[in-house]
């Protein structure tokens, strides 16, 4: 029987071929991600999580700090006897520390689908209890996230739907894309995505004339088939060249005085920036400003390149983008801004395919049109609590409770959290500096964590509750910026005693009195046609087919309406709407922002030099960026996941110099080091990456040596990276980019056990 199914990264036909599952793409996606091919490992795998298990010195001793997380061995116990002690622990800890002590983490890609979606389900058990503390904001976006509503408008508004890849494909005769356009990273989606476009727009627009300028140290940022010009600049230093780019459009009265003029604010003081001296040189106020050539000198893009290309993107209709990894660093809201400026000085905003997209190839929901009606969602509750931080801060809450710090323009304090409740996310992938992360999770009283499989997260709990996979289960596929909507039906039953986020909370919330508050007496079928009622009823009132859920169910998939392409709140702007930023213009410079005070935000686009820099004791950056084998750390035992492995190692891309230099040959496994920590990996010998730079992505499952050597022999770039905010503003996450030094390992690597359970016993 094959059965329809949505995944992050395309929408697929599964069936059972004996006791293999295979698994096909949807015969309408005409790009579809080889990253499907990890689902058929995901059912059976001996990494999953077959029953409940609790570290041995928290069921022994009971709740409390301990420096054993990670490293002492689990008890299985039945289903009944750990919720009667989770549910007990939840109440104590609300009792004795209010709700503020529970902090309630997750992600957005546990699953496609829209009921069975963990962060959801969390957030509505956690506030139902009674309340938490909560996150804001995501690791892939922070420092934008609250930059953007500031300068341009709503986030959302501003990254769906403006600039979409029918309009760039239609009128684009320049695409600068500072951090690429990376096929690897538009495969995937929150909520699935049916129809894979961005190579045949990007190939299209090609044929037409569409020049891509790709600036970026990774030469695969952009698809070699567009012939990208290739732009190497110093990691980091991507403000500077927009800077660089903005000032000979100033100088050469190339910039589009109208549109400054009527649609902008802020425009004088970026002006003024631009003419200014920089500080380098005896005369604070040299009369060349920030011109090409000091770009050139931070950058290491020649001067006469900066100059030619501010000609090109002034000669015809230009967009430019900006990667998420731009902002994934320090000071990462400078380059967002700095190319908004850059793109209003040019006087494109709102044009179609001209103007500023911040995020166009970073996922595949962004470049498209809405759909025309609401996509079937778990509405969330509101939280009764407003405790929060920035996602990106958790190691800071849990190892300075009481502790203050800033953020965008308000002066918080960190709570004193008891009891982390994770569900749905791996915080072992996305959180910098590892090593820190355990010392902080030592600190807590009790770590739970629902999960499919033992990631590093699970080794590190106190209670780990079995979940069931998306394969395992019925659910609804939807996204708002695809028009398919999916019949998820299971692939498979349940692994072991697994059961589904919902059903676990149900329990939970039975157990703390309020069951029918949390399941509104309806079954997980039940809440799928509640779900799918909104959009019924929504097509219906615009006169279109409305299918029934049975008729939907029975269908397996409904192509819903689309709205228009028409340049939504950018292009209103050009006919005299106004933004929701401080001036309901576009803001080149901000008032708000100015009056915060930070000086590693001041109130406009500025260069501001990294904290971190190549040094002699670790002389190359290192790229932390997103991988072409899996989403994040995802199914990371897949197929398409260990083909991209070397001995079952991740591979780090070196410049054949950089390797020459070291001794290190194609293939060796080499050790990457810095003062945070280290891990080993597999070398790539290549000339698609700048000098002075390797590149390892995230997700490889963090594997420490041993219970003394934190060394990760698997090759996860965490350990190094720093943890640290993008600025007081935002405080983002900055693991994009950070600095070390590459050896080769001599004598024989130790084996990569990642994808083995830990140590497990029955409970006697």
């Amino acid at each position: 029987m094959t059965v329809s199914h949505s995944a992050h990264w395309g929408v697929f036909r599964a069936e059972w071929e004996g006791e293999r599952l295979r698994v096909t793409p949807h015969p309408d996606d005409p790009d579809p991600s080889p990253v499907l091919q990890n689902v058929p490992d995901a059912v059976r795998h001996p990494a999953r999580v077959a029953r409940p298990a609790v570290r041995r010195g928290w069921w022994e001793h009971g709740p409390g700090p301990s420096d054993r997380r990670g490293h002492e061995e689990f008890i299985e116990v039945g289903w009944d006897e750990v919720l009667d002690r989770l549910a007990g622990e939840l109440r104590r800890v609300h009792t004795d520390h209010g709700p503020t002590a529970v902090y309630g983490g997750s992600y957005g890609w546990a699953s496609a689908g829209r009921f069975h979606h963990a962060q959801s389900q969390i957030h509505r058990f956690l506030s139902m209890a009674g309340g938490y503390t909560q996150s804001v904001n995501t690791y892939s976006g922070g420092a934008a996230e609250v930059l953007i509503p500031h300068v341009l408008g709503p986030f959302d508004a501003v990254t769906r739907s403006v600039v979409t890849w029918d309009q760039i494909a239609a009128h684009t005769d320049t695409v600068l894309a500072f951090g690429g356009m990376a096929l690897k990273n538009s495969q995937i989606a929150p909520g699935g995505m049916s129809r894979h476009v961005e190579r045949s727009a990007m190939a299209a627009a090609s044929a037409r004339g569409t020049r891509f300028v790709l600036v970026s140290p990774l030469r695969p940022d952009l698809p070699a088939a567009v012939s990208p010009q290739w732009l190497a600049p110093e990691p980091g230093t991507d403000a500077a060249l927009m800077i660089g780019l903005a000032h000979t459009l100033l100088v050469e009265d190339l910039h589009d005085r109208d549109f400054l003029r009527d649609h902008c604010d802020g425009w004088e003081a970026f002006r003024e920036y631009l003419v200014s001296g920089d500080g380098r040189s005896g005369d604070h106020r040299r009369s060349r400003g920030r011109d090409a050539d000091w770009a050139a000198e931070i950058c290491g893009i020649p001067a006469d390149e900066i100059r030619s290309l501010a000609r090109r993107l002034a000669a015809g209709r230009t967009v430019i983008t900006v990667a998420q990894s731009l902002q994934r660093a320090e000071h990462g809201e400078q380059p967002v801004w700095a190319a908004l400026a850059l793109a209003a000085m040019l006087g494109q905003i709102g044009l179609p395919g001209g103007g500023f997209c911040y995020g166009l190839g970073s996922l595949a929901h962004y470049g498209r049109v809405r759909t025309a009606v609401p996509v079937p969602t778990l509405a969330r509750r509101p939280n009764p609590v407003r405790s929060f931080i920035p996602v990106a801060r958790v190691a800071d809450m849990l190892l300075d409770p009481g502790g203050s710090y800033a953020y965008n323009g308000s002066d918080l304090t960190y709570p004193d959290i008891r009891l982390v409740y994770w569900c749905g996310g791996n915080p072992f992938h996305h959180h910098q500096d590892l090593s820190r992360l355990r010392r902080a999770l030592a600190r807590v009283d009790t770590f739970v964590v629902h999960e499919s499989v033992w990631t590093a997260t699970a080794r590190h709990a106190d209670v780990v509750l079995p979940a069931t996979t998306t394969l395992e289960r019925e659910d609804i596929g939807a996204g708002g910026t695809d028009a398919l909507v999916v019949a998820m039906k299971p692939v498979a039953p349940p692994y072991e005693s697994a059961r589904d986020d919902h059903a676990i909370f149900a329990e939970l919330a039975a157990r703390l009195g309020f069951a029918e508050r949390f399941t509104e007496g309806r079954t997980p079928r039940e809440w799928l046609v509640h779900l799918w009622e909104r959009t019924e009823k929504a097509l219906a009132n615009k006169g279109f087919p409305a299918p029934t859920f049975e008729e939907f169910w029975a269908a397996g998939e409904v192509t819903l309406p689309t709205g228009p392409d028409d340049g939504g709140m950018l292009a209103t702007l050009r006919d005299g709407g106004r933004l929701t930023t401080e001036s309901g213009r576009v803001q080149i410079g901000s008032a708000v922002i100015a009056s915060f005070g930070y000086d590693d935000c001041p109130g406009h686009p500025a260069w501001i030099p990294p904290s971190d820099p190549p040094s002699a004791r670790h002389p190359l950056w290192l790229v932390s960026n997103q991988p072409a084998t899996r989403l994040h750390s995802q199914l990371d035992f897949g197929a398409t996941s260990a083909a991209g492995k070397v001995d079952g190692r991740e591979v780090m891309r070196i410049h054949p110099a950089d390797a020459a230099a070291r001794g290190i040959e194609d293939g060796a496994v080499v050790r990457l080091v810095n003062d945070r920590g280290a891990c080993l990996a597999a070398a790539r010998v290549t000339d698609e990456i700048r000098g002075g730079v390797v590149q390892l992505p995230t997700g490889a499952w963090y594997t420490p040596a041993a219970d003394d050597d934190p060394t990760c022999v698997h090759g996860n770039p965490n350990v190094l990276t720093r943890d640290v905010g993008s600025s007081r503003l935002a405080q983002g996450c900055t693991g994009q980019l950070t600095t070390v030094q590459v050896e080769a390992y001599v004598g024989v690597p130790p084996a990569v056990q990642a994808h083995r359970p830990p140590r497990i016993r029955q409970a006697e």
